[in-house]
């Protein structure tokens, strides 16, 4: 019997391939643990990581420095990396659905159609308290009704997508024009509904816009934790039929792929999280466009290891970005939506003219 000498080479390498990817996913997640640790510290009370360690524990007679570290800077750290593990995955679930490298929440319009919806409850459906006084300009009444209408606006803009890209085939820059022209109509609805509301609304409504992690408490995380959750998993399992997409919808078909079934559902949970995330810490930009980009350099476009590994490079850089905003004008604090906007567009330039084909 013949033995072809090539196929134990190319196992060997396709092996040595997956710990390498492994073993990135391991570096980031240490990596990632860090910056988590690192961003308990950070703020105009610095704390040691000893001290942090204690307070999670639940030691040390210090009862300030756990008031500070479990009421007030763990729930903003929860909240970095729920909301950037999520717009991360969305964004790779995205670009693989549309086969279009460009695809995130906010180039689409997804973001600001979640905003649009979020504005909406708040404004005429009165599901936000607004005041002048405190932290936060907008006090959520009803989450369920601002996360319910934040996912309708962002599902109105899906499906404007999901049908230009099925029925009319339009191009990949035509669907980012398609985007950009959708998030322009949202924004103008935006406008006017601020244009029809009182002085205090427009100036809450505006702020509540920026994407600020500040927003972000217990009862903000564990929605978000719900909905990422069984949509990161649903993706797990579906990572080899994604895999199949990128060889193309027939090839995919003769895989028995549900292509339609599969691209509808995975569009209609990516504006899931994004609208959850947008409705209660608002708009922020480039973290679903970058992330994957970053990942997909070091870990290929195998979707077993670029999903997990998008979600780890989101949930880094709003932590990244976080630690930035508190500590570049401190004591004051920008909103990270900001700072993801400023750091986005070169970053993303720069990208495109160093990215490798793989």
């Amino acid at each position: 019997m013949l033995i072809d000498p090539s196929a134990g080479l190319e196992q060997s390498g396709y092996e040595r391939l997956t710990r390498r990817r492994t073993l990135v996913l391991l570096l980031a997640l240490f990596l990632f643990s860090i910056v988590a640790i690192l961003s308990l510290g950070v703020g105009s009370y610095q704390l040691s990581p000893a001290a942090i360690l204690k307070a999670l524990c639940g030691l040390g007679d210090d009862g300030i420095v756990r008031h500070l570290v479990w009421s007030i800077r763990l729930p903003r750290t929860m909240g970095a990396i729920l909301a950037g593990a999520g717009l991360g995955v969305s964004g790779i679930v995205m670009q693989t659905l549309l086969k279009n490298p460009l695809a995130a929440p906010s180039t689409l319009g997804v973001s600001q159609g979640a905003a649009f919806g979020a504005a909406f409850a708040i404004i005429v459906l009165g599901a936000g308290q607004t005041h002048v006084s405190g932290n936060e300009a907008v006090t959520l009444t009803s989450r369920s009704t601002v996360v319910i209408s934040a996912f309708a606006g962002s599902l109105i803009t899906v499906i404007v997508i999901f049908v230009l890209s099925t029925i009319k085939r339009i191009s990949a820059e035509s669907m980012i024009l398609a985007g950009v022209a959708m998030s322009a109509f949202l924004s103008a609805c935006t406008m006017l509904l601020q244009y029809f509301a009182s002085d205090v609304q427009v100036a809450a409504t505006v702020f509540w816009t920026f994407g600020d992690l500040g927003k972000a408490g217990p009862p903000e995380n564990v929605i978000m934790a719900l909905t990422l959750i069984p949509a990161f998993l649903y993706f797990m399992l579906k990572s080899w039929s994604y895999n199949a997409l990128q060889w193309g919808d027939d090839v995919a078909k003769s895989l028995g792929v549900g292509v339609k079934s599969l691209r509808l559902a995975g569009l209609v949970i990516t504006c899931l999280i994004v609208s959850v995330a947008t409705s209660f810490l608002g708009i922020i930009g480039f973290i679903g466009l970058l992330a994957p980009h970053l990942m997909r350099l070091i870990v290929g476009n195998d979707q077993r290891f670029l999903i997990p590994a998008s979600a780890l490079a989101g949930g880094l850089l709003l932590l990244c970005s976080d630690i930035f905003s508190r500590t570049v004008l401190a004591p004051v604090i920008l909103p990270v939506g900001i700072i993801t906007s400023f750091a986005g567009a070169p970053l993303f330039l720069y990208l495109l003219l160093t990215r490798r084909s793989r």
